[in-house]
């Protein structure tokens, strides 16, 4: 499974603005920005984003992922592309 494929579910999926998916092999690293966040708790962020990929992560497909969610205003005011630290 390569970034571009993980970036195109999440973005079907999901009422996106944007995603931005590094990898190392098989452990991945996902930024994803969208209203849809707005309201949501950490636990139900981390969920939306899990949702899509459950079936790639369980045939081991997606080993890890690291996952970061902002609204289009945290993004804009806190944030760049360099944001996997």
């Amino acid at each position: 499974m390569d970034t571009n494929e993980i970036k195109q579910i999440l973005m079907n999926k999901l009422s996106l603005d944007e995603v931005i998916v590094n990898s190392n092999g098989n452990h991945f690293h996902i930024i994803a920005i969208g209203a849809m966040f707005e309201n949501m708790n950490t636990v139900k962020q981390q969920q939306a984003i899990y949702g899509p990929l459950t079936k790639y992560i369980e045939d081991n497909r997606i080993h890890a992922l690291s996952i970061k969610v902002y609204t289009p205003e945290e993004w804009s005011r806190d944030c760049t592309i360099n944001s996997f630290s």
